[in-house]
């Protein structure tokens, strides 16, 4: 099966395990997507992630978080779509939640959170904001 947007996928089924109260999901492996899932590991709203081989192709396992019953992550939207791609400068990134949430960008040093991108001075594409 192609996938046009496969970042969206992902979160799509992050999204949807988490409505159903899953621990687990496993989704296709890329490098965009492993590098997405590095960030969203490093602050704190997912467990983790593991790459697995299953009839020969290589598929993520993500371990989602939850606190007291319900999903650490409440919101996740995709923002730069394939039909839609959205730019922003260093000085013009969105505060998600007035700072309380994260957006994450895929600039020229990398896939990283908004936070990063302020203190590395750099802007690129918006992948996505999950609070």
């Amino acid at each position: 099966m192609n996938i046009s947007d496969p970042v969206g996928d992902m979160l799509t089924r992050i999204r949807n395990a988490q409505m159903r109260g899953q621990t687990r999901v496993i989704s296709p492996a890329s490098k965009m997507r492993v590098r997405v899932l590095n960030v969203l590991q490093e602050e704190g709203y997912i467990r983790g992630f593991a790459e697995v081989e299953k009839d020969g192709r290589s598929n993520l396992e993500i371990e989602l978080k939850y606190y007291d019953g319900s999903p650490v992550i409440q919101e996740i939207k995709r923002v730069s779509k394939p039909g839609r791609r959205v730019y922003s400068s260093v000085n013009d990134i969105p505060l998600v939640r007035n700072g309380l949430g994260i957006s994450i960008l895929s600039t020229s040093k990398g896939v990283m959170s908004d936070n990063v991108a302020r203190t590395e001075n750099v802007g690129g594409e918006i992948i996505c904001r999950v609070f």
